[in-house]
């Protein structure tokens, strides 16, 4: 449940990092680990649950990329568009896990069609409002995200552990 009583429709971890690399294909018999990196700016973890639809979308959007987080050299925190930084887009359906005994139950997760076209549209709109902010695109930050539905390594540094969980 989230604030007031609703439903929750998605549920978000943003952790600062100064280096990430997210393995996006993993190795086979023809090819190597394909990989997306990202240098300083925010990781974003993302699960949908049952009853979401892309009308969370935008609000998603406008709270993830301008909540004040990142710490630039001035201490004040700012937003990874006035940072500018880069952004890294990781599908997580681990986060609407719950605790049944001893094992965890993904029973409120949104469905594969319907989070992967959810995950899509996040990403699709995460990347229009980041090219659309000038102070972003003329610094060459980039947008990068995970394949959903896909297991994926992740490695992470960070300046400390900055970790927020934001629900929408």
């Amino acid at each position: 449940m989230a604030e007031g009583g609703r439903e929750v429709a998605a549920r978000t971890v943003l952790q600062q990092c100064l280096y990430a690399k997210l393995q996006v294909k993993p190795p086979d018999q023809d090819s190597e680990a394909e990989w997306a990196e990202i240098h300083r700016g925010l990781v974003i973890y993302v699960c949908f649950f049952k009853g979401a639809d892309n009308a969370v979308i935008p609000k998603m959007v406008s709270s993830l990329l301008n909540v004040k987080l990142s710490e630039p050299d001035s201490g004040k925190h700012v937003s990874v568009l006035d940072l500018p930084g880069d952004v890294l887009i990781v599908p997580q359906a681990t986060l609407g896990g719950r605790v049944k005994g001893r094992g965890m139950q993904y029973h409120y997760n949104a469905g594969k069609e319907q989070g992967m076209e959810l995950y899509s549209q996040l990403v699709a709109q995460c990347q229009h409002v980041l090219e659309d902010n000038p102070k972003w695109a003329e610094a060459g930050a980039v947008l990068r995200h995970g394949t959903y539905g896909n297991r994926q390594v992740l490695q992470l540094n960070t300046n400390g552990p900055y970790t927020h969980l934001v629900e929408f």
